[in-house]
């Protein structure tokens, strides 16, 4: 006799259709871009109606703003994974800067939080959910590394937001085809002549 399967609550099944959205909204957005996907793609490719779409997501850029988010999400995670061991400042940095390298390699993710990201969302949302994201965590590591340095917080912020900005055209540069590995040894050296000071 085969046994039936447990009903799901109307939380689960919310969240199973939400997840759909967010998969089949996220495999359009990197094969097409945004500006080439319609919502009505969206539903197809999720084998959903545009109800259940609107029910979840005030439009497409609200959308498209959950996936940014829950991929700004994922980077922050790896970085922590491989960043949040008990290291010495100087090396949690380094490990931190592998962990994005690593993050970025997702096939599309360079396209929707490099690209389309601050295209679609505006460079103030981008930073604002990097902020949220793993933005201060780049911060607190400079300001550990730096300690010795004593520097105002506003210094460090500047130098976190510029170390960010060259993290973000290192991904761009590797995502085009250079080699990893030496944009990571490039930002290893930026790392040590930061902390160095």
């Amino acid at each position: 006799m085969q046994q039936k399967e447990p009903r799901r609550s109307n939380r689960e099944r919310s969240d199973a259709t939400r997840t759909a959205i967010l998969d089949a909204a996220r495999a359009l957005f990197v094969s097409r871009g945004y500006a080439e996907t319609a919502t009505p793609d969206i539903v197809a490719a999720a084998g959903l109606t545009r109800g259940a779409l609107y029910h979840h997501f005030e439009d497409k850029k609200a959308l498209f703003r959950a996936i940014v988010e829950r991929e700004a999400r994922d980077v922050a995670a790896t970085i922590e994974q491989l960043a949040g061991a008990p290291l010495p400042p100087r090396e949690a940095l380094l490990a931190g800067a592998a962990g994005y390298f690593d993050a970025m390699a997702v096939p599309g993710r360079v396209r929707l939080l490099l690209l389309d990201g601050p295209a679609v969302l505006g460079v103030t949302e981008m930073a604002a959910l990097d902020a949220a994201h793993g933005g201060r965590t780049l911060e607190e590591g400079l300001a550990a590394a730096m300690t010795p340095h004593r520097l105002e917080e506003k210094t460090v912020k500047a130098m976190a937001f510029l170390l960010s900005a060259a993290f973000d055209r290192a991904a761009l540069e590797i995502d085009a085809g250079a080699a990893r590995a030496d944009y990571a040894y490039a930002i290893d050296r930026l790392i040590d002549r930061l902390i160095a000071q």
